[in-house]
């Protein structure tokens, strides 16, 4: 009797081997301005093999730019980067598909970041033109309350074409919830601010603020896990600056600033988006006008040395998304309509092309739940 248990957990270990992993799901926010789209599309992702399938409408809306899902993945957010700027609320279907719940106005213009808290009960957001953030509740069946807080920004920096006037890029929580930072491209500065979760206020924070170098154009945000470490992708100068993290105090020290393009590139080209690979080890930013995808490894001491960078197979990545396994890599390319699929060989971090073309109209978010 004694070997029955073995058969079993090895029956058990054959049958676990043979199935495939369940295909995830994957939506793409649009410019709906341009190329025919016509709002969020969704996607079947094979985590196995990275073959992307469907490609169906799940919503129809205007120029849903940046995407978020809350935790249980229910919900998706997506805002409405128009002048008179909105945030939607959907429930995601069984099938994928988005059902309306409702609209609130973003309080400005441009919203172009959404970020929901780890709790469920919030949504941050920033307003590119009208320089503002603010914090939204979340109801129980997913949909959008009042605004909970919001933030006025104000300054310049030294780029009087782009830098007159503040420009809230993105927001991010770290992993505690405590603290968030709002990326100012128009200011060159990272805002801080302490988040309380509970009733959705932000309080400014000049312990967790930094600045990069002039005319660099802070964008996105990525926190190494652990958190004691984060990088900065500045737009305009095309370079990540990497800081020391304090987790306690949310504190930020500039520790280096890497380029984020080859030294002998010297045509036009902005950074795009950074993500950092689930590991820990790996950098990607993308570049628009290089139209390519810069590697990094990051060492223990948290900074950067660069691996490579790799055409996305298409024109002005606006987008870059890696998928829950840590395997694949995504490049939406705005303005050609494209989308590829990256292998990420897992010692170095560097792209391997699958040579897989997926066509969507200007895609600019990639999202996994």
């Amino acid at each position: 009797m004694r070997f029955l248990p073995r058969v079993s957990l090895l029956l058990f270990a054959l049958v676990a081997f043979a199935c495939p992993a369940p295909a995830a799901e994957m939506y793409v926010g649009t410019y709906t301005f341009f190329l025919g789209s016509r709002g969020i599309y969704h996607f079947h992702f094979d985590p196995a093999t990275g073959v992307v399938s469907g490609g169906e409408l799940a919503a129809k809306t205007s120029n849903p730019s940046f995407l978020a899902i809350r935790p249980g993945g229910h919900s998706l957010y997506a805002v409405n980067e128009n002048p008179k700027g909105a945030v939607d609320a959907f429930a995601i279907g069984a099938d994928g598909r988005l059902t309306l719940l409702n609209q609130e106005p973003s309080n400005g213009s441009s919203p172009c970041h959404v970020f929901v808290d780890q709790t469920g009960r919030n949504l941050l957001a920033t307003n590119y033109s009208s320089a503002s953030a603010e914090v939204f509740a979340i109801r129980k069946d997913g949909s959008l309350g009042k605004a909970t807080a919001f933030e006025r920004f104000q300054g310049s920096s030294v780029n009087r074409d782009r830098q007159s006037e503040p420009h809230p890029h993105s927001v991010y929580l770290d992993a505690s919830g405590r603290h968030a930072y709002v990326c100012d491209l128009g200011t060159d500065e990272i805002h801080g601010f302490r988040f309380n979760s509970a009733n959705g206020a932000i309080t400014p924070d000049k312990t967790a603020s930094a600045r990069v170098a002039p005319g660099s154009g802070p964008r996105h945000l990525a926190i190494r896990p652990g958190g004691n470490f984060a990088y900065v992708l500045n737009e305009m100068g095309e370079t990540v600056t990497a800081f020391a993290r304090n987790p306690g105090d949310g504190s930020l020290k500039a520790i280096q600033t890497a380029p984020a393009l080859p030294s002998n590139f010297h045509g036009w080209s902005t950074a795009a988006e950074i993500v950092m690979h689930r590991s820990g080890k790996f950098l990607y930013c993308s570049n628009r006008g290089h139209d390519s995808v810069s590697v990094f490894s990051i060492a223990p001491n948290g900074r950067l040395t660069p691996v490579g960078f790799t055409p996305t197979g298409g024109k002005t990545p606006r987008s870059i998304a890696i998928d829950p396994t840590g395997k694949w890599l995504i490049t939406a390319n705005q303005d050609s309509g494209t989308m590829f699929v990256f292998k990420i060989d897992q010692k170095t971090g560097r792209l391997i092309p699958t040579g897989q073309r997926i066509l969507v109209p200007a895609p600019v978010c990639v999202l996994f739940p």
